[in-house]
């Protein structure tokens, strides 16, 4: 594995799901990392991803450096051959080249900007991160997926240790247009899992068919699709077509303990953070496994790292 932004990536994805049972179960290598530094860059605000990827690092023994773009460094120009006569005073090209210089991995957090869909879909930034980085690239959530994500949540379904599990990934109402990377990157990733995968959500709001494809059925009836689910997979997005938009849709799609009734186990997922009362009750989120994966996120980072470090030394 030379980099970890997609599930294309990992040459056996079933065997880094292991490995990150594996760190679960005994966290503590440093002599894996020691002598070694992760660099990470965010553009965009980070609670469980920037928490949950230093804990890893440190569970290997890691140096770890942690730069917000916004505040931490210079104001940095995306296009090639601009003539840098503007507010941006280094080129990205050269901050990935040096970054380079000091750590042994790279990662970065880049959401999409929801304005521009032919940029967003085609990484504007993380894409640079690739051309010009030295050293491995790890995804801390881009434009169109989260992979550290979804092997988090690969974990966590596994755990349960249900055969054959019905997973409903639903759309749920938020006051502003959200992404589609982890909902994307969730359907691109159940291939590891024997289950049963509907997608659901209202009409307008279609998914990408590169990712949408991963389900087993697609239906606009949330209730038909929570009806005998094992797990029931939750996150807004905006819609792929009218992109970046929020459409008018009847705020029924609220996940409540009525709805969670019609499923089979009843373990509702959200990568978080999570507007309560407006996503799903207070009930529902009480009674979840949210804080199992968010655990987990520090097992699926640290599986990623020890992959990268032990395979590209």
């Amino acid at each position: 594995m030379d980099n970890f932004t997609a599930l294309a990536d990992v040459s056996d994805p079933s065997k880094l799901l292991a490995a990150a049972a594996e760190c679960k179960a005994q966290p503590w290598s440093p002599e894996v990392g020691t002598g070694k530094t992760i660099g990470m860059l965010f553009f965009n605000p980070s609670l469980r991803t920037r928490m949950s990827t230093q804990k890893a690092a440190a569970n290997l023994g890691m140096n770890t450096i942690v730069m917000n773009a916004s505040s931490d460094g210079w104001v940095l120009e995306m296009e090639d051959g601009s003539v840098m006569d503007g507010a941006a005073q280094e080129h990205i090209k050269d901050a990935v080249h040096v970054m380079s210089q000091y750590c042994d991995v790279l990662a970065v957090r880049t959401f999409a900007t929801l304005s521009d869909r032919e940029a967003d879909y085609q990484e504007a930034i993380l894409s640079q991160f690739l051309r010009h980085a030295e050293v491995p690239v790890v995804s801390l959530e881009s434009a169109i997926r989260h992979p550290l994500q979804s092997l988090a949540d690969m974990l966590t379904i596994q755990e349960k240790g249900i055969k054959k599990p019905k997973i409903a990934v639903s759309w749920a109402p938020h006051p502003r247009a959200l992404p589609q990377a982890v909902t994307n990157s969730f359907l691109e990733w159940s291939q590891l899992l024997d289950a049963e995968v509907v997608l659901t959500h209202p009409e307008g709001y279609d998914l990408h068919p590169e990712f949408a494809q991963h389900a087993d059925k697609v239906t606009h009836d949330q209730e038909e699709a929570m009806a005998g689910a094992d797990f029931v997979y939750v996150k807004n997005w905006s819609p792929y077509q009218q992109y970046g938009q929020v459409l008018p849709v009847d705020k029924n799609w609220t996940i409540t303990e009525e709805k969670m009734g019609l499923t089979k186990q009843g373990n509702f997922m959200h990568c978080l953070p999570l507007r309560r009362n407006v996503v799903a009750s207070d009930a529902v989120v009480d009674a979840s496994v949210v804080y199992e994966q968010a655990k987990n996120r520090i097992f699926s980072a640290q599986a990623v790292l020890k992959t990268l470090l032990t395979e590209n030394h």
